[in-house]
């Protein structure tokens, strides 16, 4: 019986290894499956004027919307991005980036400062020009705290010992880590770029920083009247996804398992835009070292994005 069960585990292992890898043959069904889940889905239509992209972490901009800010350029819109936080509480891709054991408050803190060069380097790979972006500098791994629990104290962040805006460049420099600040300079953005769609993260995204993008955007959006220019994507959609990991041009891009029952929207890419969306994430050099196969992953032949940012409600009860 022990036997057994030892074969059995090292089937089951072997045959997720294979799903993840997705070595030879094995594309060809993800392809298959692609085709049936994915080309039927309805067309994203992308607006013709003003973008305004929101990006919990830099590398976000590119994952998520990579060819559709493509696109818009290309139709003649003005792009903007925005940077919630500058990614600077990922120890440990500072471990890996630096080689060391640990890592100090000061050593994030230059993380948070490499991590803005990557993004200014991918958006000028996808062609926005620097006087559209926009680093709000917030704490990572922080900004649910401040929606919730700071909105008018100020947070300091475990990672970096920082309690206010410190980064050069920065929108603000100096403002408060409170949910009030960054509510502020988030409507004065969209005040200013009055964007005709607005591609944020989905509160069903696993990520604390980007269910907490999605509630100021959306806030803000609802104060402006203009909820129905929003259009929601996921990063972190579930364990594994997507599938299978790592450069799969051919590939589509599926539904993630954290997005079921939304309604779902197709962006196809030529394989033009997918190769400059690929080269965009390999602007962001630091995030390589720790999750290149996660992020190459997003390199497929669409994208995808949802008007709604949570499924339909549906009763089951009678109405009599």
């Amino acid at each position: 019986m022990k036997r057994s069960y030892q074969w059995w585990a090292v089937g089951f292992l072997l045959m997720l290894t294979l799903a993840i890898n997705a070595p030879g043959w094995i594309q060809y069904l993800y392809a298959w499956w692609g085709r049936a889940h994915v080309g039927d889905l309805p067309l994203e239509q992308p607006s013709s004027g003003p973008l305004l992209v929101l990006a919990p972490h830099p590398d976000d901009e590119v994952l998520c919307c990579g060819g559709y800010i493509q696109q818009a350029l290309a139709a003649g819109s003005e792009v903007y991005i925005v940077w919630m936080t500058s990614g600077d509480g990922f120890e440990m891709d500072e471990i890996l980036v630096s080689h060391r054991a640990t890592v100090k408050p000061q050593d994030l803190q230059q993380l948070g400062r490499r991590r803005m060069e990557e993004a200014r380097e991918a958006a000028r790979r996808l062609g926005v020009g620097s006087d559209h972006l926009f680093f709000l500098g917030f704490p990572d791994r922080g900004l649910r705290h401040l929606f919730l629990d700071y909105f008018y104290t100020p947070y300091t962040s475990p990672y970096t010992r920082l309690s206010e805006v410190s980064y050069p460049g920065s929108y603000r420099y100096g403002s408060p880590y409170t949910g009030a600040a960054l509510e502020e300079q988030l409507m004065e953005i969209f005040a200013r770029v009055k964007p005709a769609r607005v591609l944020l993260p989905s509160p069903r995204d696993a990520h604390p920083d980007h269910q907490a993008t999605s509630y100021f955007g959306q806030r803000v959006a609802g104060r402006m009247g203009i909820m129905e220019n929003l259009r929601y994507w996921i990063v972190h959609g579930g364990l594994e996804w997507p599938l299978p990991k790592g450069y799969h041009p051919a590939l589509a891009l599926e539904p993630a398992s954290r997005g079921k029952g939304l309604e779902w929207h197709r962006l196809p890419l030529s394989a033009e835009q997918e190769e400059v969306k690929h080269r965009a994430v390999l602007a962001h050099k630091s995030q390589l070292e720790a999750l290149s196969r996660f992020m190459l992953a997003f390199v497929r032949t669409n994208e995808l994005f949802s008007p709604t940012p949570f499924p339909a409600v549906q009763s089951n009860r009678s109405l009599w």
